[in-house]
């Protein structure tokens, strides 16, 4: 069963880029009832992570400086280097807080559902929807984490196995097909489609994959008739098409 400690924050919590980094609501006055040290440097290091994402996902990794991330964030370079090393330091950073909102809100819809397969189409649909929604994190975390080197491609692995978790109730399969690499295979496939459509430009577009993803998550495991019957699609050729 999932873990319900994945829970907490899911739905409060932004993903980095969805706010400026010079959001007013966040500046910081001067003077004598200046916040806290503490507050005033999470609230920097929150408008650097949208600073970040937002320079990244407009000009590539590659051509983001550490001043164009402090300009975009209304943050000196000074502070940013006693937050982080460095750019790449800064991205990682970003990337890892920003898939943890994705993946908790995903488990909770997840274990919001009784049914694995409702579970997974839910799971799915809430990635969708958090990407959809924040266009700039998505540039960022699913394309740009390339551009990183090494450390980008590691980050990339470790979260995907994390969606492990999802198939964890899958059936036996037979003839003695191992079910850890289908699941890795199947999860291969989701976040390749999801980069195709970024990549494309369709990043406001993921929900239309929802019926297709849901489909291909289950099918390998049950079935394509079986997979439908769980998804409540009768007639689920045509169904799928117009779902």
């Amino acid at each position: 069963m999932m873990d319900r400690k994945w829970l907490g924050g899911a739905d409060v919590v932004l993903l980095p880029g969805a706010r400026t980094g010079r959001d007013p609501a966040r500046s910081i006055k001067p003077g004598p009832r200046r916040l806290p040290a503490g507050v005033v440097a999470a609230t920097q290091r929150e408008r650097l992570l949208d600073g970040l994402v937002r320079t990244v996902a407009e000009r590539g990794y590659q051509h983001a400086t550490v001043s164009d991330i402090c300009r975009a964030a209304g943050v000196t370079r000074p502070v940013f280097y006693e937050l982080f090393t460095g750019k790449e330091d800064a991205f990682l950073a970003a990337h890892r807080h920003g898939t943890g909102v994705v993946v908790r809100r995903m488990a909770a819809a997840f274990t919001a559902e009784s049914d694995w397969c409702r579970g997974i189409r839910k799971a799915l649909g809430a990635m969708l929807q958090l990407l959809a929604g924040t266009p700039a994190f998505a540039t960022m975390a699913v394309i740009e984490i390339e551009a990183v080197g090494p450390e980008g491609r590691l980050e990339r692995a470790q979260l995907l196995t994390r969606f492990r978790a999802f198939f964890a109730e899958v059936p036996q399969l037979p003839g003695g097909v191992a079910s850890k690499e289908l699941v890795d295979a199947v999860v291969g496939g989701v976040y390749s489609t999801v980069y195709r459509w970024i990549d494309s430009g369709r990043t406001e577009q993921l929900m239309d994959l929802l019926p297709v993803l849901s489909m291909f998550c289950l099918s390998p495991f049950l079935g394509p008739a079986e997979a439908a019957e769980r998804l409540g699609v009768r007639d689920w050729p045509q169904r799928v098409a117009d779902w």
